[in-house]
């Protein structure tokens, strides 16, 4: 048995390796990557089968307070095309859902002050008394604790904020000086107090990031145990000042899902947008690495080309939520097929 088999089964025991053992598989990710997708797929077979949750996602506004360094909708991209979705046109999003068989709608948008508290809670208050049977998801940046706290209360059950990195002086080369590492990080911190199925991740390949920087990626996730983790590739926007770095690697990424799904046995696991853009089977990658979670769009056609996060955002075909036979015999071709109920995080394997 090889030194990468030990340090996976190590891994499957523990919940957690040490620095330069994560570094070391994910330096010999080639030697490695097999046996991790296997044991990743037998670890979500025992928890989800062969299921894949579906997620509805409203992508609600494009404008956004912050001036992130990789992101196509930064305060300071003047080319970019901005707009908000209102209260019925949000609402008309997850009837189209809860038509299609969509049971989780996800509220993902910059930092825009428009949605105020008052306004986002009124807004999560009619989708769940409309759909009792729906899970809200809300993905809108740092809000703090109090506005936290009135989401939750409002009825949303889970919350992804991206830690992005792990570490503060990397942290600082892909954000502006106006945000904080110790904030992103006390926000984490509040969401998992509050209750809230908490979600963080990563970019993989992000500029400047090593292996070092990935190790302690995977060693904060070992340690925070969300009940979801984003992580998919970097890729570029041409309008930022990261426009000219290469695209984030889909073998690396999918690899670090395997990871996740040993390290985090029953982790709500996205395969994501991104990696189906940098790949044109990327999403059935990440499903066969482990990862149980897809995506598809349910915002309205005409601003899906404006919430351009990275260059060449997939927007139509199976990523589109009403093309859901697309995407189903997409599954079904690699063995796995949708589950359309809410897919909570549970502790407990199938019986």
């Amino acid at each position: 048995m090889g030194r990468c088999e030990d340090l996976i089964n190590k891994l499957y025991s523990d919940g957690i390796l040490g620095k330069e053992e994560f570094v070391f598989l994910l330096e010999n990710r080639r030697e490695a990557a097999a046996g991790a997708a296997s044991s990743a797929r037998k670890i979500s077979e025992e928890y989800f089968g062969r299921g894949v949750y579906l997620r509805g996602l409203v992508e609600i506004s494009s404008f956004c307070k912050n001036d992130c360094k990789y992101c196509g909708l930064r305060r300071d991209n003047v080319l970019a095309e901005r707009y908000r979705l209102t209260k019925e046109e949000i609402l008309e999003c997850c009837a189209k859902g809860h038509g299609l068989g969509y049971r989780t709608f996800v509220f993902q948008g910059g930092e825009d002050s428009y949605f105020t508290d008052d306004r986002l809670t009124d807004i999560i208050r009619s989708v769940k008394s409309r759909y009792p049977d729906c899970a809200v998801t809300v993905s809108m940046g740092e809000r703090g604790a109090v506005s936290f706290r009135k989401i939750k209360e409002a009825g949303a059950d889970r919350y992804l904020l991206r830690h992005e990195t792990a570490d503060p002086a990397h942290y600082g080369l892909l954000h502006t000086p106006d945000m904080s590492y110790g904030h992103r990080m006390a926000c984490l911190k509040s969401l998992k107090e509050l209750g809230f199925q908490t979600g963080c991740g990563f970019m993989v390949g992000s500029p400047y990031q090593t292996m070092e920087n990935i190790a302690d990626d995977l060693i904060f996730i070992g340690k925070f145990k969300p009940e979801m983790c984003g992580i998919g590739p970097f890729i570029p926007h041409k309008d930022t000042p990261f426009g000219n770095e290469k695209a984030g690697s889909a073998e690396l990424t999918v690899f670090i899902l395997s990871l996740v799904r040993i390290m985090l046995k029953n982790v709500l696991l996205p395969a994501t947008t991104a990696l189906g853009t940098v790949e044109e089977n990327g999403r059935e990658m990440g499903i066969l690495a482990g990862a149980n979670v897809v995506m598809p769009n349910l915002s309205p056609v005409a601003v899906r080309r404006k919430y351009m996060l990275y260059n060449n955002k997939l927007v139509s075909g199976a990523e589109d939520a009403a093309h859901k036979k697309d995407l189903e015999a997409r599954l079904l071709a690699v063995g796995y097929h949708t589950v359309s109920g809410r897919g909570d995080w549970s502790n407990k394997k199938r019986q």
